[in-house]
């Protein structure tokens, strides 16, 4: 944000003046002191100096992480609108993108838009006190990806127990992980877990029996903790 240069008789006065300038509240600029101005002789009629500040807005994290965004959109040249709710009692940021252009923010399974999501995380939790979760999202892509994983977990289980044979799904981020995982958890005849490091970490769907040999969770500890 740029900084104003404002004059008045006194400090007080400069702040306020430097609010109205800004349109926020005093307790949203940030400023620093210029010139502390002093009175002078005889009432401030001999030798009397202004009060200097030099003042800018205090950003807030729904505009840091909107002008985050505008300025990688812009890099990008492409025109793209930015919501932004911020609840602060759940500690949730839900960011919407909407353009003409919106395939080439999803990417790949959703690949350049988790790493949007993970970008504009780090900005807006930068300075905070407590983390602040942020949902990143665009033409309602993940409740999508969501509804399509389901179904791929639904039609892999039952190739399961048809072929009785384990089957390994490709690569996945956690939060793709989990989706695969509570959708099966109440099968009684397959189990999931997770296999491999990142980025090639991935979901094996299994029979029952087998984890009855090998002993492991049904749902793997790496994507409860991610």
């Amino acid at each position: 944000m740029e900084m104003i240069t404002v004059t008045a008789k006194t400090v007080d006065d400069a702040i306020i003046q430097a609010s109205m300038q800004l349109g926020v509240s005093s307790d949203r600029i940030q400023y620093e002191i210029v010139e502390k101005g002093s009175t002078g002789l005889l009432g401030g009629l001999f030798g009397s100096k202004p009060a200097i500040i030099r003042a800018k807005r205090v950003e807030t994290i729904d505009e840091k992480a909107a002008d985050f965004l505008t300025s990688v959109f812009d890099a990008m040249g492409i025109r793209v609108i930015v919501e932004i709710k911020l609840n602060e009692e759940e500690k949730e940021m839900e960011i919407n993108l909407t353009g003409e252009e919106m395939g080439i923010l999803i990417g790949k399974r959703g690949q350049t838009l988790d790493s949007l999501q993970y970008l504009v995380s780090l900005v807006v939790n930068k300075e905070s006190e407590g983390y602040l979760r942020v949902k990143l999202d665009t033409e309602n892509y993940r409740e999508r990806r969501k509804e399509t994983l389901e179904t791929l977990a639904k039609n892999i289980a039952y190739k399961v127990k048809r072929t009785r044979r384990s089957v390994s799904l490709e690569p996945m981020n956690p939060y793709e992980r989990r989706i695969i995982h509570s959708a099966l958890q109440s099968d009684k005849y397959v189990y999931t877990r997770s296999e491999g490091e990142e980025p090639f970490r991935h979901v094996v769907i299994a029979l029952k029996r087998e984890e009855r040999k090998d002993r492991r969770p049904r749902t793997d500890k790496k994507d409860k903790e991610q």
